[in-house]
């Protein structure tokens, strides 16, 4: 880890500086509590259903923070993008973050509309080489996902546990290579930020946890993403994803538990 007191002055004082530079909001507006996305719908609905103001127009991030300390973060696309929001997000120090992701499932009994509560993820993408040696493992914090689990069950609602291969690859449908090789690593499903964010998290000391729901079947003829089918996963599904987001993120802050373990 970082050992240099002075280098740790300067990247948090850059920190402080980028994340209101990135989103518009100011430190302050920042909750103890994060949720993270990929996508405005999920902002705009937070917005609305708490009558909060939405930072970030015109800018690479938008976010939004309810009366009860929990904010919503749009931080785009792809894997440099999710470790530039934890690097960012070490200016905060948030109690947690929890990733409300979409992903591609990889397996028959992972359909679109499920729910994935992952126990780790592969670090195909590269970016969080820059953080730890590839013999570090991409994990969640346990308690985090611990509260996420709990609402599902309350709420009835089936989900699957996994691993998750996170590459920086858009367009790999059509690698026959590339596919065999997930074949072999039998994970459950494929996106582009969760191992990038859980190893930057470990890496700026923040609790972290994905919850995905599956937007596609890409190794199937008919099951790659389209706008079309985007929409529809949206208009199904979404609500219910960011409903339990924010159920999870709240009962945390509301039952004061601590969901760091041990010291970084």
């Amino acid at each position: 880890m970082r050992t240099d007191p002075k280098s740790e002055i300067d990247r948090l004082a850059i920190a402080r500086d980028w994340l209101p530079r990135y989103t518009g909001m100011p430190i302050d507006r920042f909750g103890d509590y994060i949720l993270l996305t990929n996508f405005d719908y999920y902002v705009r609905q937070f917005a609305a259903r708490f009558n909060c103001d939405i930072y970030g127009e015109g800018k690479p991030m938008q976010a939004a923070t309810n009366t009860s300390g929990l904010t919503i973060i749009n931080f785009g696309i792809g894997s440099a993008n999710a470790a530039t929001i934890m690097d960012l997000l070490s200016a905060r120090n948030p109690e947690g973050a929890l990733f409300l992701g979409k992903c591609g499932g990889l397996k028959d009994s992972t359909e679109i509309g499920h729910f994935i509560l992952p126990i780790a993820a592969v670090r195909g993408e590269g970016t969080s080489s820059d953080y730890f040696p590839p013999e570090v493992p991409a994990l969640p914090s346990f308690k985090l996902h611990k509260f996420v689990s709990e609402c599902l069950v309350k709420r009835q609602i089936e989900y699957r546990t996994g691993v998750i291969y996170t590459t920086n690859r858009r367009l790999w449908e059509h690698d026959r290579d590339f596919r065999k090789n997930l074949e072999k690593l039998t994970c459950i499903g494929i996106d582009m930020e969760t191992a990038t964010l859980f190893i930057v998290g470990h890496y700026n000391a923040i609790s972290r946890g994905a919850l995905l729901l599956v937007s596609d079947v890409p190794t199937t003829p008919e099951g790659v993403k389209t706008e079309a089918s985007d929409r529809e996963v949206t208009s199904n599904w979404v609500d219910k994803h960011l409903d339990i987001g924010i159920e999870a993120m709240t009962e945390i802050g509301v039952r004061g538990e601590q969901i760091r373990h041990f010291r970084y």
